[in-house]
């Protein structure tokens, strides 16, 4: 497990091109190549759970698992409150391909979890009925807590450790 960090977490984990491009190219390769492994899992919270969908519906073999935490999947009717953030467009723009089946799939597993007092909740529940159409063996876990590392932290496990197993079988 390896812990990523981004000097402009909002626009970087924003559906961006460039940071997909750099975890598929150099990133994920360079942590394999320094510990040999044969399968790999992204997992992110919030915006890295949207990067890490972007990332592997943009390059699809760069990871074999995913495990997406209360992700930032926003869309106009649903995030008028998000409206104003700067990287909004760019995923509002993503999330759409993604319901539209436009992007390359290869359908990995997948777990899913966001909290019950949320105002994501909708968005996150949403994008699991999009995934499973697509053919991703989604696992969607509503936890208990909000959109914060303790409800995060919390909801670790068992899902983590079953994802985990999934994606060495």
């Amino acid at each position: 497990m390896a812990l990523l960090t981004a000097p402009e977490r909002d626009r970087w984990f924003s559906a961006n091109p460039a940071y997909a491009s750099a975890l598929a190219y150099d990133v994920v390769p360079g942590l394999v190549r320094q510990w040999p492994t044969t399968r790999t899992v992204g997992v992110g919270a919030s915006l890295g759970a949207l990067a890490w969908l972007h990332a592997q519906s943009s390059y699809p073999q760069v990871v074999d698992g995913l495990f997406l935490q209360s992700g930032s999947y926003f869309r106009p009717e649903t995030d008028p409150q998000e409206s104003g953030f700067s990287e909004f467009p760019a995923i509002v723009g993503f999330v759409s391909s993604v319901r539209r089946g436009s992007r390359t799939t290869r359908p990995v597993p997948t777990v899913m979890t966001c909290g019950r007092e949320e105002e994501n909740l909708a968005n996150n529940r949403r994008m699991a009925r999009v995934l499973l159409r697509l053919g991703y063996r989604v696992r969607f876990a509503v936890v208990a807590g909000g959109h914060d590392y303790a409800s995060w932290r919390a909801a670790f496990d068992p899902h983590l450790p079953d994802l985990v197993r999934a994606a060495l079988a």
